[in-house]
């Protein structure tokens, strides 16, 4: 009889808390799991406008090879993109599984984000408009308004802007800058989340987004009056936990799942 592997979820996994008691997952039901999700997330940020030609990538840490990981190949819309269509990616850059070509950016981001942080499995990266425009800025993010404070004094800047990322040394500086963060502005590029589930690693990219909104229309305005420093802190642990994230995914997954099934093809 072949023995059943299953695994536990990492420590800041809070899926077990939507499964009521049920038994961890196998593996492969784990890597199901993540692909699935990655896949919807896909989806919604193509619904969110945060398709911008070749730009942008998210990851997926497999479950049973934690040096390798899961990405959209390079030139498939993200509003198209199937769990069939994932590949998987080690961190030398080879496709280990599918044959589609994968995109040199997200390779170097991701692997040495994946390599710095053993507590991450998944990271999202895209050229979101008001990501951007705020990455223009090169300042942190202002905790001006509840939503935003989920990322105070957990983000962090990227500040050094030398073109399109196609070294893994880049992608080591920025997996330096971001730190034990979950987020990261970069330079005049955009920003990218990072999170225990790939859940709350969209929640936060979906969220980040936002907050640079509201700031940027907020400035336009006038002069926002940003929230005390105590009172940040205490409404970043109220706003800003792994627990969170994930819990404020599920909307989003059952709406895309329902609007477009063929994304869990």
């Amino acid at each position: 009889m072949n023995q059943i592997t299953r695994i536990a979820p990492p420590a800041q996994d809070f899926g077990s808390l939507l499964r009521d008691g049920e038994p961890p997952r196998t593996v492969e039901e784990e890597r199901l799991h993540r692909k699935q999700r990655l896949a919807a997330t896909f989806r919604l940020f193509a619904r969110a406008g945060f398709d911008q030609g070749l730009a942008g990538h998210v990851t997926a840490r497999d479950p049973e090879f934690p040096d390798e990981f899961w990405v959209n190949p390079l030139g498939r819309h993200f509003s198209r993109i199937r769990v069939s269509d994932l590949i998987r990616v080690n961190h030398e850059g080879e496709v280990v599984h599918g044959d589609q070509p994968v995109n040199r950016a997200a390779f170097a981001i991701h692997a040495a984000i994946h390599k710095a942080r053993p507590d991450v499995v998944a990271a999202a990266h895209t050229h979101s408009t008001y990501g951007k425009a705020w990455a223009s800025l090169g300042r942190l993010l202002d905790p001006i308004s509840q939503d935003s404070c989920a990322f105070y004094e957990d983000h962090a800047l990227f500040d050094d802007f030398t073109g399109v990322v196609l070294d893994v040394s880049e992608g080591e500086r920025i997996a330096e800058a971001l730190g034990q963060r979950k987020a990261v502005i970069l330079l005049n590029h955009g920003i990218l989340t990072v999170g225990a589930t790939v859940e709350a690693t969209a929640w936060y990219y979906l969220a980040m987004d936002n907050a640079a909104r509201a700031q940027l229309l907020a400035e336009a305005a006038g002069t926002p009056r940003p929230i005390p420093e105590e009172v940040a802190r205490l409404t970043a642990g109220q706003v800003g936990s792994a627990r969170g994230g994930l819990l404020s995914f599920q909307p989003l997954w059952e709406s895309i799942t329902a609007l477009e099934p063929d994304l869990l093809d």
